[in-house]
């Protein structure tokens, strides 16, 4: 039998981080005793504020691990993607906030010495993805729930960590995407 150790619940931090385009909204969660630290990265046309990312996240401070649900967009940049749907494919773009996270989470006290892992949605995915690519000494596990890898591109063969692809068994149009990125994978 296994037994599970809850958490009390830790209060959520609603912060902003500066990237060079201008300041993306956080909420940082971190339990007593932290084990770990998981950033999330969200889907095209979503925020921290995502139901399920949310309840994932929940979970995972009941087991003792930090969380990180960021915003990928400026409030600007959000406003636009509403009506153009600029940004929200920008993988290169998305990719660098998720690294410039990471880069912010390496910097906090109360995180820079807790193993990093990634969870990535939909496009989140690729972003988390390409941002493990490039800090691959600090990036110690992917989680890509639904996710579209594939648009990581060139980036997938240097990713280290090892990568956990879920995909729902009738999602028939993202399951051979997320074959031909993980036949491009060595993690």
């Amino acid at each position: 039998m296994h037994a599970t150790t809850h958490h009390p619940p830790a209060a959520e931090r609603e912060i902003e981080i500066t990237v060079p385009q201008g300041r993306l909204g956080v909420a940082l969660t971190i339990p007593a005793s932290a084990t770990g630290v998981v950033l999330f990265a969200h889907g095209s046309g979503s925020s921290r504020h995502s139901p399920r990312n949310r309840a994932v996240a929940g979970m995972l401070q009941e087991a003792g691990l930090a969380t990180l649900l960021m915003d990928l967009l400026t409030r600007e940049e959000d406003a636009v993607d509403q009506y153009t749907r600029e940004y929200r494919f920008d993988i290169d773009l998305l990719g660098d906030r998720v690294t410039g996270a990471i880069d912010w989470l390496a910097g906090q006290p109360e995180t820079r010495a807790l193993p990093l892992g990634l969870f990535g949605a939909s496009t989140g995915a690729a972003a988390a993805l390409r941002a493990a690519a490039a800090r691959p000494a600090r990036v110690r596990a992917v989680v890509s729930r639904g996710g579209r890898p594939d648009l990581a591109g060139e980036a997938l063969p240097r990713v280290q960590a090892p990568t956990l692809l879920i995909v729902g068994a009738e999602d028939t149009q993202v399951i051979p995407l997320n074959e031909l990125a993980q036949a491009r994978m060595h993690a």
